[in-house]
């Protein structure tokens, strides 16, 4: 049967007793990331965003057939449940869009049916696939094409790996999707590839700003997966009538900024009183993974970029995010789980004042392949330091001061390079996501960087979704008007280094 949309899902206005009331106009983030998801529902109302979380769900590889995968028949099943509760709600979205992490991708054949499973970034099929591709073309090479930093579990990697183990899916592949890509084509029937996730393959030049066809036809991929690709803003289409039928209303599906740091980096907050010019701020998306850098006009493809392992993945409005990739709050997330395995259950909260109470002095390196996807990561900590001559931690306490402070050390020598190469000075440093409300390591990090940190809004990554869809809607003029909307909305916790 049709149905039609509501008076609050398309913005009209009604009169009601002689008056005139304007009926609220609803869009909805879908945010997926690592461990769990969430459905929300945004606003503008006036003049400041208003938030509504209306469902979640829980996230995680699984093993399967030998690797590690996601399960998207799962999670496109709680994508629809928790859009039904928009029509419980009586609050009908007039668009939604969809974002989570980079890099993983799904095959499908010409009658679109799923080629392998859906490989999870932390499997273990891309070991060795970095020489192998070396072979064709050297690191040097490939990060001028594309400006991308090295990470063993980048598409790219993970492409060579099929090529390698399973070509028969590259030979029966006739649609290469990213995740969200994915889930955007199973609520319309419409494919589109989209920028920002995109550039984390590796295959997009960065020079142009499109899929890079000599590399591809290099590397033996076949060119027919890689089709045109779309701009944050742009309108998939609406849901299929299976998918209408089954939720209970219809919709516009808008990309976002599918990959969610740079729906995040869409929402870093900005002072109206400031400037916005590119590359004027300096963020830190903190959450499972920490991604620290600036905004470029245009991507820095150079060797002092790459050996100090920065990466240009496409942002909102041809923007580039130049960041660095950084562990971030997953060493603390792992440890968290690990202790609650043996019977130590700590909240985040509890740890980072246990963390607070210590002092001890040593430091590891985040990014050390080692603490990716270790067994036990408290453990992997103990032997960094007891490898390195540095006092070895032993209360769930000392484990966590050293993660914490380690992080806060790794932002502080981030900072030094990104002023280095970038040739600005970054007097402040706006941290943004989930691990805004880490209250301690953001005292750290001012102390470490010697910058004032700003931070929030916590739920970055879903704001940013609809941020994206609100401006293609006409809401706002501009990304700098809606930064300064987010600014005027969310609470920003200041701090001090010294405090």
């Amino acid at each position: 049967m049709g149905i039609t949309l509501c008076p609050e899902s398309v913005g009209e206005k009604e009169k009601n007793k002689g008056r005139v009331v304007y009926m609220e106009k609803y869009y909805l983030a879908v945010d997926i990331g690592a461990s769990s998801g969430r459905h929300i529902l945004g606003t503008v109302r006036e003049g400041k965003l208003i938030l509504q979380e209306i469902y979640r769900f829980d996230n995680g590889m699984k093993q399967q057939d030998g690797h590690l995968c996601w399960d998207v028949d799962s999670l496109f099943h709680e994508i629809k449940e928790g859009m039904k509760h928009c029509r419980k709600l009586g609050k009908i979205p007039a668009a939604m869009g969809i974002d989570t992490w980079a890099v993983d991708f799904v095959l499908l054949d010409g009658e679109n049916r799923l080629l392998g499973n859906a490989v999870g970034y932390r499997d273990d099929r891309t070991k060795g696939m970095d020489e192998t591709l070396y072979e064709i073309i050297s690191l040097n090479d490939l990060y001028r094409r594309t400006g991308i930093q090295k990470q063993i579990f980048n598409t790219i990697y993970q492409l060579m790996a099929v090529r390698e183990e399973t070509p028969e899916y590259l030979e029966k592949g006739e649609s290469f999707l990213m995740i969200p890509d994915y889930f955007h084509y199973l609520l319309t029937g419409v494919k589109k590839q989209e920028y920002t996730n995109a550039t984390t393959t590796q295959l997009v030049s960065g020079e142009t700003g499109t899929w890079d066809y000599e590399l591809i036809r290099k590397l033996g991929f076949p060119e027919r997966l890689f089709g045109e690709l779309s701009m944050p803003g742009t309108s998939v289409g609406p849901l299929t009538k299976a998918i209408e039928e089954e939720v209970g209303f219809t919709c516009q599906v808008v990309l976002p900024a599918t990959h969610d740091t740079g729906s995040a980096v869409m929402a870093v907050p900005l002072d109206p009183d400031g400037e916005d010019s590119v590359g004027d701020l300096l963020y830190i998306s903190s959450g499972t993974w920490s991604l620290m850098g600036t905004e470029l006009p245009k991507a820095d493809c150079t060797m002092e970029s790459m050996e100090a392992n920065f990466t240009n993945e496409g942002g909102y409005d041809h923007r580039f995010r130049y960041l660095k990739n950084i562990m971030g709050l997953w060493m603390i997330q792992s440890v968290k789980k690990e202790l609650k395995e043996k019977g130590e259950a700590y909240s985040f909260a509890e740890l980072c004042q246990m963390a607070s109470e210590e002092v001890i002095p040593s430091i590891v390196d985040c990014n050390d392949p080692a603490f990716l996807s270790p067994e036990s990561m408290i453990m992997e900590v103990q032997n960094f330091c007891r490898r390195s001559g540095l006092e070895v931690p032993k209360t769930p306490g000392q484990i966590a001061a050293v993660i914490y402070n380690s992080l806060a050390a790794c932002y502080g020598d981030t900072v030094k390079e990104l002023e280095s190469i970038t040739g600005r000075t970054y007097p402040a440093i706006h941290v943004v996501g989930g691990g805004s409300n880490a209250e301690y390591l953001n005292q750290l990090t001012a102390d470490r960087t010697g910058r004032t940190v700003y931070a929030g809004p916590g739920e970055a990554t879903a704001i940013g979704n609809l941020l994206a869809q609100m401006l293609a809607a006409g809401e706002f003029e501009s990304l700098k008007q809606a930064r300064e909307t987010v600014y005027r909305s969310f609470a920003v916790k200041e701090y001090k280094p010294g405090n």
